[in-house]
């Protein structure tokens, strides 16, 4: 796939519109650039540069084949957790909900009913930002799918609110941020060259 061909929507397509996570439909012929495909969907911006979500569904309207299903495994353990949630992206950032240090918590319990429960704390990365239902979905979709789950609570929190310094070393690298970077809690005492 080159990221930087322009492509025709070749049917009309249910899309999400990034950030402000409203659904719509583009029309079939729509010009197109695919900015970014991970984990199951794909980034694209239109002529006029605004963004949308498509689901790994709707690769065909992108003139793509499906990606197959990745295959979980046998046992749920808390690595295959932290794994399968590692497979949901930031539609703007190419960086997963792990790595930018936006998952809390995650805590596995057994149900009196037999399987697992899977609770999980996440933040977004701006309070304002209308695609934290959509990432709170992928969340809850991509962990009822894992072996012996039967229920997944995901709560978003703000407590304490998401900043560069949370995500991995490895994220801030691929950010092109210095891996010691962490921001000033008080933004009066930032001064350049200080970070």
């Amino acid at each position: 796939m080159d990221m930087n061909q322009t492509i025709a929507l070749g049917r009309d397509c249910e899309v999400i519109e990034v950030p402000s996570g409203i659904r719509r439909t583009l029309a079939a012929g729509a010009s197109l650039r695919i900015m970014q495909s991970l984990g199951g969907s794909y980034t694209v911006t239109d002529d006029r540069g605004q963004m949308f979500r498509v689901d790994a569904a709707d690769a065909d309207a992108l003139g793509l084949a499906p990606a197959d299903a990745p295959e979980t495994a046998a046992i749920l353990s808390e690595q295959v957790v932290w794994d399968q949630l590692r497979t949901v992206f930031d539609p703007e950032i190419p960086v997963n909900l792990v790595d930018l240090g936006l998952i809390y918590s995650c805590v596995i319990a057994p149900l009196d009913s037999g399987g697992k429960k899977i609770d999980v704390k996440m933040s977004i990365t701006a309070p304002g930002c209308g695609m934290g239902n959509v990432l709170k979905s992928d969340v809850e979709s991509k962990l009822a799918k894992l072996p012996e789950v039967k229920q997944v609570n995901v709560e978003i929190v703000f407590d304490p609110p998401w900043n560069p310094g949370m995500m991995s070393e490895a994220a801030k690298l691929q950010l092109g941020l210095d891996a010691d970077y962490s921001p000033s809690p008080d933004p009066s005492s930032f001064s350049p060259g200080s970070r």
